[in-house]
């Protein structure tokens, strides 16, 4: 995250984002599979680190290689050429709203404390309660611990959308785009951009 300022001198907090190039590798349509979408590549890879499934793949789309590789619903499929260079100035402007998608921060599994909050017993001399969530369920009845308790487990690594973010700015030539606001997941974490229709 950075930040950049308007006409106003207002600080905007931006989120900068590599969208694209994307390559078309595939194009699906409604006769042979039921519905119309294409396949993009992201992230070029050199030709030594394809393996043979993978090069015979993309070979009618150019022959290159690319570390993610996602399917898009598309109205279309054939105002789409196979080997075409997708780029984020096509398809977004200055002031859109658009929605994106990734796999939020994992931080492990986690106790009660770190992932609801809870307050804990007392710290006081004789206290063996701490850290521990306390009573979970009932004796003879229900004879179960409910569905949904809060209790340990995983925490983080799911994933999350950011809804009606602010196109700030397209620099094209570096293929980036600045949202106002966060995103999802890490740095360099992969996401996908949705506009919002």
């Amino acid at each position: 995250m950075t930040r950049v300022f308007n006409e106003e001198g207002r600080s905007i907090p931006v989120t900068v984002i590599e969208a694209g190039p994307c390559t078309v590798l595939q194009k699906k349509t409604a006769d042979q599979e039921g519905y119309d979408a294409i396949q993009v590549g992201f992230m070029e890879k050199k030709a030594s680190r394809l393996n043979k499934p993978e090069a015979g793949h993309v070979k009618r789309s150019g022959g290159k290689g690319f570390y993610h590789v996602r399917e898009f619903r598309v109205a279309d499929s054939a105002a789409y050429e196979l080997g075409q260079q997708i780029a984020v100035a096509e398809i977004l402007n200055i002031g859109d709203k658009v929605h994106i998608s990734g796999k939020s921060k994992g931080k492990g599994f986690q106790g009660v404390f770190r992932r609801y909050g809870f307050a804990g017993g007392k710290a006081t001399h004789g206290s063996m309660f701490h850290r521990a969530p306390g009573s979970i369920g009932c004796s003879a009845w229900p004879s179960r611990v409910f569905k949904g308790k809060r209790l340990p487990g995983r925490m983080g690594n799911f994933l999350k959308t950011q809804k009606n973010l602010t196109v700030v700015d397209i620099r094209n030539d570096d293929n980036l785009l600045l949202v106002e606001g966060s995103v999802p997941g890490s740095r360099n974490g992969l996401i996908t951009i949705f506009t919002k229709e």
